[in-house]
C-alpha cells in the first residue's frame, strides 16, 4: 500500500513539475484574464526566434491560448505589480512540430524602475476564434516569476464610437463597466470613454480631486488619434490629487492631469478599473491658449529644388529670397514688389559641386553687390560665385577633403573681405582665406600658419557660431560640440589670435551632447548669453555677465523652462518671432520657446512647425519660415517693429560682424549679422527688431566691423532702414579721438580735409554709394578735386600705412 501511495505522489509531483515545461504540456488558456509565472524553467526553446535572439535564454514556460470568437488580444507583463522584473515575450500559431511566429517583444512596457526605465512586454495581435495559439516567457533576463495578463477586444469593437460627447465642466461616471482596449497608457479590463473637441486651442485640466470623491481611487488617460489601433496616449494620471481621505489610508488616491490641446481636434478622455469600479465624478476647465503668433501656411509648387535651405537676398534690393540648390542649377524665388509674390529665376551651373547635404551658407565674397553661396557636403565644399551683374554663377570647387558641418561667411582677419569656414566632423576645422580679390586660400586650425579655431584631432565640431560676445568690436566663435570634449569659446584677442576661453568662461559642461546652439540677447542687457541646446541629454541656459564686470558665464538653467523642455534637435536659432521685443528660440518638438521675460521661456506648440531658414519674405516686418517647399508665413500681430539693412564700405560688403543697436523706451535691443546659425540652413541677413506696442525708437546705432560707427536718430518704425557705411554722421573719430574733417559740404568742386597733418596717408578714394570705386584721388595740400563727378552721395575712404582707415561722406551738387 505504501508503494501505492509513493508512485502516486511521484506521478503527482512529475505532472505538476513538467506541466507547462514544453510546447506539448502547455498551460490551456481560453479567457482573457490574469495568470501567473512560476519560475521559469521549462525544458524546451523555440527553434524559432521571433526576431528575438536566442543568446542566453535556455527554458521557457508555455501556454496555450484558444479564443472562442475573433479579437485583437493582447499579451502584456506590464502591471504594476511586476514593477522593475524583466520579461521576455513570443507568440506562435501552427502546431508544436510546426511552429509559426506571430511576434516577440521584450521592453516595451511602460511601467518603469527606479532606472526610469521598463523591461516588460507587450505584444498584440489579430486572433481568430479556434485558433490556438502558444504564448512563451523565455529566461533571457531572468527566471524569475511574474503575472501576465490576456486581454480581448471583440474585432469591429471602437470604444471611441461609443464614447460620451462631453464639454467643459462636470461629469458624473455612474460605473466603469465597457470593454477596455489595451493601450500604451492603461492595460485594465475595463473603461469608461468620453469624447471631448475643444473650440478653443486651451489647456486642459481633467480632475477627480474633488470633495464628492473623498476616498475614491481613479485613473485616466488621454487619446487623440483613431480607434482602435490609431490612438497617441497624450496624458494620464493616477494619484496627482490632493484631497486625502480621511479614514484608513490618508493619501490622495484621486487624479489630476493638466495638458494642451488644440481646436477642433477629438480627444478621448478614458477612466479605467485599474484600482476600482466604482463610480465618480470628475471636471473638465479649459484656460485659452494666447499664441504669440500664428503663421499661415502656403505650399509654393516652384520650390522643388533638392536643397531648399536657404532665404537670403540675392539681387541686392535687401528683399529675403528663396534659395534652391540642385546638382546644375540654382533657383532663385526673388521676392516680388507684391506681398508674397516670386519671380524664379533658374541659373545654370556647369562642372561638379558639392550639395549642401550638411549646411551652407550666403555672403558676397567677391563684393560685386550680389551674395555668392557655399555649400557644405560630407566630403569638401564648393563656392558659387555670381558675376559682376548677377546674371551667372560660376563653380569654385576646391579640392580639399572636409567632412562638413555648419558652414559661414565671415571676415575672420577684418581686413574688409569675407572669409569661408567650415566645421570638421572627423578633424581639426578648416577656413578658407580671402586675399582681397575673391581668391581663397585653404588653411587648417592648429597647422603652421593657421588660427587655432578647434583643433581637436577627432573633430566632432558641429555648429560655429560667429559673434562677439566680450563686446571689444571684434567677432569671437562658439562651437557647440557633439560626442566628445565640451562645447569652446574661442575668443578673438583682436591681434590675429585666437584663445579658447571655454573653461574660463565656464561654458565647458559636460555631458553635452549638441549640434548647435541659440545665441542671442536673451535678456537684453547688451551682451550675448548661450542656450546649449541638446540633441540628446538636457539644455542648458547660460547667462553672459559682461555687463557686471566678469568674463564668466552664469548657468541659469533651473526656472528657465529649458530644464523641463524635453524637446531635443539639432537645428536650433534664436529670433524675435512675435516681434515683442525678446528674442525667442525655434527648436524641436513643434514648438517654439517664446521669451517671456526675466530669463524664463514658455513653450506654444504648433502643428509641425521645424526649423528651416528664416526670413521676411512677404516683407512685412515679421519673419517667416522655409520648411521645405511650405513658407509658413507669420500673420502679424499688432506689434511694432524695424529692419535694418547693411552696405558696407570698408568692411564687408554685406556687413557681416556689425552690431546694430537701437534705442527707445523700451530700453537697448542688439542683434550681430551673422551668416550661418543653427546647424544647417542660411537665414536672412537683415537685422530684425520687434519692438512690442511701443510706437518709436529714438536711436539706431551700427557698428561696423572697421570700427566705422553710424548713427540714425529718431527712424520711423514699421519700415525697413537701409544704411551704407559711413553715411551717417557726418565725421568719424579716429584712433587718437581726433576728427577727419571736410569741408565744402555738399560741394560743386573742390574739397579741403582737416586733422590729417599726423597720418601717413596711403591711399585716399572715392566710392559710390553702389560701393563701386569711381576715383582715386591725389591730395594737393589736404584739397582734391571732384568737378568730374557726378551729382549724388559719395564715400571718402582714407587708408593710412599702418593699416587704419577713415571714412567721411559727402555730396556733389
Amino acid at each position: 500500500m505504501k508503494k501505492n501511495y509513493f508512485l502516486f505522489f511521484l506521478i503527482l509531483f512529475s505532472v505538476t513539475s513538467f506541466a507547462q515545461d514544453n510546447c506539448a504540456t502547455a498551460v490551456p488558456i481560453t479567457n482573457a484574464g490574469t495568470y501567473t509565472v512560476g519560475t521559469i524553467n521549462g525544458t524546451e526553446l523555440p527553434a524559432i526566434s521571433c526576431n528575438l535572439t536566442n543568446t542566453s535564454a535556455s527554458a521557457a514556460e508555455w501556454y496555450a491560448y484558444t479564443p472562442s470568437q475573433n479579437y485583437t488580444v493582447t499579451v502584456t507583463s506590464d502591471l504594476n505589480e511586476n514593477i522593475c522584473l524583466d520579461t521576455r515575450l513570443r507568440i506562435y500559431s501552427g502546431t508544436c512540430a510546426s511552429l509559426t511566429c506571430i511576434g516577440g517583444d521584450d521592453d516595451s512596457g511602460n511601467v518603469t524602475c527606479s532606472s526610469g526605465s521598463s523591461y516588460l512586454s507587450r505584444l498584440t495581435f489579430n486572433a481568430i476564434a479556434g485558433t490556438t495559439y502558444y504564448i512563451v516567457w523565455d529566461n533571457r533576463w531572468s527566471t524569475a516569476g511574474f503575472n501576465f495578463q490576456i486581454s480581448e477586444i471583440p474585432a469591429g469593437y471602437n470604444p471611441c464610437a461609443a464614447a460620451t460627447p462631453i464639454t467643459a465642466g462636470t461629469t458624473v461616471v455612474n460605473v466603469i463597466d465597457q470593454t477596455n482596449i489595451t493601450t500604451a497608457c492603461s492595460s485594465s479590463s475595463l473603461s469608461k470613454w468620453y469624447s471631448y473637441t475643444p473650440t478653443i486651442n486651451a489647456n486642459v485640466t481633467v480632475s477627480s480631486d474633488l470633495m464628492v470623491n473623498i476616498c475614491k481611487d481613479t485613473n485616466f488617460s488621454v487619446y487623440s488619434g483613431n480607434c482602435p489601433t490609431g490612438l497617441t496616449c497624450i496624458a494620464s494620471d493616477d494619484n496627482s490629487g490632493v484631497i486625502a481621505c480621511n479614514s484608513g489610508n490618508t493619501n490622495s488616491n484621486l487624479s489630476v492631469k493638466t495638458f494642451e490641446v488644440t481646436a477642433g481636434v477629438t480627444y478621448y478622455i478614458v477612466w479605467d478599473n485599474k484600482w476600482s469600479t466604482d463610480g465618480f465624478s470628475f471636471i473638465l476647465t479649459e484656460s485659452p491658449i494666447i499664441v504669440p503668433v500664428s503663421y499661415n501656411n502656403q505650399t509654393i509648387g516652384t520650390i522643388n529644388s533638392s536643397y531648399n535651405i536657404c532665404v537670403v537676398d540675392m539681387n541686392g534690393d535687401f528683399k529675403d529670397d528663396i534659395v534652391g540648390i540642385s546638382a546644375n542649377n540654382l533657383r532663385i524665388h526673388f521676392q516680388g514688389a507684391t506681398a508674397g509674390t516670386f519671380t524664379v529665376t533658374d541659373f545654370p551651373i556647369s562642372g561638379t559641386s558639392d550639395m549642401p547635404s550638411w549646411s551652407m551658407a550666403a555672403g558676397d565674397y567677391n563684393r560685386d553687390g550680389y551674395n555668392d553661396l557655399v555649400l557644405g557636403s560630407g566630403s569638401g565644399l564648393t563656392f558659387w560665385k555670381s558675376n559682376s551683374n548677377g546674371t551667372a554663377y560660376t563653380n569654385v570647387n576646391p579640392s580639399e577633403y572636409i567632412f562638413c558641418q555648419r558652414t559661414n561667411f565671415v571676415d575672420i582677419n577684418n581686413d574688409g573681405h569675407l572669409d569661408a569656414f567650415s566645421c570638421h566632423d572627423v578633424a581639426p576645422n578648416v577656413y578658407y582665406m580671402n586675399d582681397g580679390n575673391g581668391n581663397m586660400g585653404y588653411y587648417q586650425s592648429g597647422t603652421s600658419g593657421a588660427y587655432s579655431l578647434g583643433i581637436t584631432p577627432s573633430g566632432g565640431n558641429y555648429a560655429s557660431l560667429w559673434t562677439d560676445f566680450d563686446n571689444d568690436g571684434d567677432l569671437d566663435m562658439f562651437i557647440s560640440k557633439c560626442s566628445g570634449p565640451p562645447c569652446e569659446l574661442h575668443r578673438n584677442d583682436g591681434n590675429g589670435v585666437f584663445t579658447d576661453i571655454s573653461a574660463i568662461a565656464g561654458i565647458n559642461v559636460t555631458p553635452i551632447q549638441t549640434w548647435s546652439s541659440a545665441v542671442a540677447d536673451f535678456d537684453n542687457d547688451d551682451d550675448m548669453d548661450v542656450i546649449i541646446t541638446a540633441s540628446a541629454g538636457t539644455h542648458k541656459f547660460f547667462r553672459n555677465n559682461l555687463d557686471t564686470s566678469t568674463a564668466a558665464f552664469t548657468n541659469i538653467t533651473a526656472g528657465s523652462g529649458w530644464d523641463t523642455n524635453t524637446s531635443t534637435n539639432i537645428d536650433n536659432v534664436a529670433y524675435d518671432f512675435d516681434n515683442d521685443g525678446k528674442v525667442d528660440v525655434l527648436g524641436g518638438g513643434n514648438k517654439i520657446m517664446f521669451n517671456k521675460g526675466n530669463n524664463v521661456f514658455e513653450a506654444t506648440n504648433y502643428t509641425a512647425i521645424s526649423v528651416g531658414a528664416i526670413g521676411d519674405l512677404n516683407n512685412d516686418g515679421f519673419l517667416d519660415i522655409l520648411n521645405g517647399t511650405t513658407v509658413r508665413y507669420a500673420i502679424p500681430n499688432g506689434n511694432n517693429w524695424v529692419k535694418v539693412t547693411l552696405q558696407g564700405i570698408q568692411s564687408n560688403r554685406n556687413g557681416i560682424g556689425a552690431r546694430v543697436e537701437i534705442y527707445g523706451p523700451f530700453g537697448k535691443q542688439i542683434r550681430d549679422i551673422r551668416s550661418g546659425e543653427g546647424f544647417k540652413y542660411m537665414s536672412s541677413l537683415n537685422a530684425h527688431f520687434g519692438i512690442g506696442t511701443h510706437t518709436t525708437i529714438s536711436q539706431i546705432v551700427i557698428n561696423w566691423p572697421s570700427g566705422v560707427v553710424d548713427v540714425i536718430n529718431n527712424p520711423n518704425i514699421n519700415e525697413t532702414l537701409s544704411v551704407i557705411e559711413g553715411s551717417s554722421p557726418l565725421s568719424l573719430v579716429n584712433n587718437e579721438d581726433k576728427k577727419i574733417m571736410l569741408y565744402p559740404n555738399p560741394s560743386s568742386d573742390n574739397i579741403t580735409l582737416t586733422n590729417i597733418e599726423n597720418l601717413e596717408i596711403k591711399n585716399v578714394s572715392i566710392i559710390s554709394t553702389l560701393g563701386k570705386v569711381v576715383k582715386n584721388v591725389t591730395l594737393n595740400e589736404s584739397r582734391f578735386s571732384i568737378t568730374d563727378l557726378a551729382e549724388g552721395f559719395y564715400i571718402l575712404l582714407i587708408e593710412t600705412t599702418d593699416g587704419n582707415k577713415y571714412s567721411e561722406n559727402f555730396i556733389k551738387k
